[in-house]
């Protein structure tokens, strides 16, 4: 008898370790990640973040906004485009969003607009085509340096 109820609490522990991850419908967004927060010019800017949606319906771009609390000329929000990734339930990833200071056409340029050093903080928010909104996630602060 006592065998038998230890075997069943195994049991029910594995099982229930085994079950398939659920995701909710309003997309989910974490900040992982960022290569720098020191950036002078001829630099790129990089954040890595984690993203899942259950449908699978994101849109095409994430917003993206930097606060530059000494410099409102440097402030900006934009829809920064995504890769396109194959539609699927339960989608999970990662997504590179990449600036540049004054690192060529390639890369939306970030550079401080006031003659002095910014310090910035980019927030960033996902939506899926049925107008669902992640939470906004937020970087470190970044100092760019003039």
């Amino acid at each position: 008898m006592r065998n038998s109820i230890l075997f069943s609490i195994f049991l029910f522990a594995i099982l229930s370790g085994c079950s398939k991850k659920k995701y909710g419908s309003t997309p989910t967004l974490k900040f992982k990640s960022v290569n720098t927060t020191n950036l002078a010019t001829g630099q790129l800017l990089q954040f890595t973040l984690s993203f899942t949606d259950a449908e699978g319906d994101l849109t095409d771009s994430i917003y993206v906004e930097e606060i530059a609390p000494g410099c409102a000329n440097s402030s900006f929000s934009t829809q920064y485009s995504l890769p396109s990734f194959p539609a699927s339930k339960n989608q999970a990833g990662d997504i590179l969003v990449t600036f540049g200071y004054n690192a060529g056409s390639g890369y939306t340029n970030i550079a401080p607009q006031c003659q002095k050093n910014d310090t910035a903080v980019f927030r960033f928010a996902l939506k899926d085509k049925a107008k669902q909104i992640s939470d906004t996630v937020s970087s470190p602060k970044i100092i760019l340096y003039y």
